[in-house]
């Protein structure tokens, strides 16, 4: 591939050389970038000085017949210069070209399908919605859902990784697999302290996450549900017709305490109830306290207790108190 491109480079000098009015100094710099995206760096440096080379005896030869030859061997040095970087940046993860790009893409679609919920019941139904910061690729926020091989019960985690958009989203990525994994393996009680040891493993350095937990027993609706730092839930009463935050007991942030405790709350779901989690990017916001943000989301929640909760948590994420500044995720499940 070297000798291809060192090939079109003299192709390039010839064709300037028997037509300058025509041809402009833009074919080097169509090779340099090219190049940049697929040879490694020891070879693309190769290409680089052929290319200068050729660039430079070209410039000479033509001297007056060609305008802004000074101007075009500067930029195109600078763009060697920057896909050099590139090009070391891309050999350092072992990959050329665009396979970069495309398995960050891949990693991306495998964390967005960890958050599908499984087949429910027909008395039963969910919903997840997640958004990034500033609608960036990546996000901090992510949610991972298992059914258990009975099919009797759901479990679901919410997991807010410290920071946000594309600075989260490599933890996300490696976090997620991991409680994956765990879900469904564990006991319901000792989920939560095997996802904060296994952090604590990792030995993040500012790294952090915050979490809620909830398995929900199918059949008699009955759930449990623990939290990590995360905000408390809420839960929708068909026969009072009001909602309450499910407080119960909190545990401390996971990857942080060793040996920490996360008790659990327990709880029902009957007819016409609901249940919503949501991350800190639906009620928080620079100017209002928690308690503004959390009767901002009930207000928004109440207008669909009459007609239904479908659609409840993509219209939570879309009018978060944080708006577009902070990743957001919202978990819905309704009984009907």
């Amino acid at each position: 591939m070297v000798s291809g491109f060192l090939v079109l480079a003299l192709i390039a000098t010839a064709a300037i050389l028997r037509w300058p009015a025509d041809v402009p100094w833009g074919v080097y710099g169509l090779i340099v970038v090219a190049s940049g995206l697929f040879l490694e760096p020891r070879h693309l440096l190769v290409v680089y000085i052929g290319l200068f080379l050729a660039l430079a005896s070209t410039g000479a030869m033509l001297a007056e017949g060609k305008v802004a030859t000074t101007g075009a061997q500067v930029v195109t040095v600078a763009m060697m210069l920057l896909m050099l970087w590139l090009s070391h940046a891309r050999a350092q993860v072992g990959v050329v070209g665009v396979s970069g790009e495309s398995m960050l893409v891949d990693m991306r679609d495998r964390l967005r399908a960890q958050g599908e919920l499984p087949p429910l019941p027909p008395s039963w139904q969910a919903e997840v919605a997640l958004e990034s910061a500033y609608g960036d690729g990546f996000a901090g926020d992510f949610v991972v859902a298992s059914r258990s091989t009975d099919g009797r019960t759901l479990e679901i985690a919410l997991v807010d990784v410290s920071g946000k958009g594309r600075d989260a989203g490599t933890r996300s990525l490696l976090l997620s697999g991991a409680l994956g994994g765990l879900l469904g393996e564990m006991s319901e009680d000792s989920f939560l302290q095997s996802a904060n040891n296994h952090l604590l493993r990792l030995r993040w350095h500012e790294g952090f996450a915050t979490a809620v937990h909830v398995a929900l027993d199918l059949e008699t609706g009955d759930f449990t549900i623990g939290y990590a730092g995360h905000p408390a839930a809420a839960q929708f009463a068909a026969g009072s017709g009001r909602w309450r935050m499910l407080a119960g007991g909190r545990g401390p942030l996971l990857g942080v305490i060793d040996h920490a405790v996360y008790p659990r709350e327990l709880g029902t779901l009957r007819r016409g109830d609901a249940l919503v989690l949501y991350s800190d990017g639906v009620i928080e916001s620079p100017d209002k306290t928690l308690g503004d943000g959390i009767d901002r989301m009930l207000g928004r929640a109440e207008s669909f207790v009459r007609t239904g909760f479908e659609g409840l948590a993509q219209r939570l994420c879309d009018q978060a108190a944080a708006g577009l500044g902070d990743d957001r995720a919202v978990v819905t499940i309704w009984r009907t």
